[in-house]
């Protein structure tokens, strides 16, 4: 969800106020995703990486997030969306925000409709290092270790890899998300910045995802081999 600071910077206001701004987009987004069908739905919210902002910043985005997810749990309760947090383990985020997390994890674990995955202090390297950890711990020869038993030691291990990553703002990059579940995903980078993303951009880019041909390193079977 990138484009918040600036968006704001356009209207000369502070980063602030563009990240108060996300909020109607992140609701919009996971209302078309549920209306949609889409039955697993993650946000990259707070990055590893963006501990390295100004203090009253990272600040004021602890707070806005604890308000947000204090204000939508109801909705989320009666919407049937599950929600689970990605990462949360930095010692830096305030007890009573991790608290929240798990109240609302709780609150919303029987739901199946569709999973919600907030990534909120996640870095897709520090999940394969905690994986390998995981596996070294466990005692499992390394002949034995394969794709699957590694995932098996990610986080959240049942949510199946990524098919689409969208990207707002226009910005090429993976920024360390969910490192091994993209590897056969497909990107759309949109233009608009996150506070202006709504349902009908989210929509766009389901259709242009239905229209990609995914091959997954193969061929088409009618081509039979055939180069040409």
């Amino acid at each position: 969800m990138d484009g918040n600071g600036r968006w704001a910077q356009r209207r000369s206001l502070p980063r602030t106020a563009g990240h108060r701004a996300a909020e109607t987009a992140v609701i919009d987004v996971i209302e078309a995703a549920r209306a949609a069908g889409v039955e697993w739905l993650s946000l990259y919210a707070f990055s590893t990486e963006n501990w390295n902002r100004p203090g009253t910043e990272v600040e004021f985005l602890m707070r806005l997030v604890r308000r947000v997810v204090r204000k939508h749990a109801p909705l989320l309760l009666a919407r049937g969306i599950r929600c689970r947090f990605l990462g949360v383990v930095d010692p830096r985020i305030p007890r009573e925000l991790a608290q929240d997390f798990d109240d609302l994890a709780a609150l919303t674990a029987d739901n199946r409709r569709m999973t919600l995955t907030v990534a909120f202090d996640h870095g897709g390297r520090r999940d394969i290092v905690e994986a390998a950890r995981s596996l070294i711990r466990s005692g499992t020869p390394a002949d034995e270790v394969t794709e699957r038993l590694f995932a098996d030691h990610l986080p959240f291990p049942d949510t199946p890899d990524v098919d689409l990553v969208i990207r707002t703002s226009g910005e090429q990059r993976i920024s360390n998300f969910m490192l091994w579940q993209v590897a056969y995903a497909e990107w759309i980078f949109p233009e608009a910045l996150w506070p202006d993303f709504r349902a009908p951009d989210f929509l766009a880019c389901l259709h242009t995802y239905r229209h990609r041909d995914r091959r997954f390193g193969g061929v088409p079977a009618r081509t039979n081999g055939d180069p040409s």
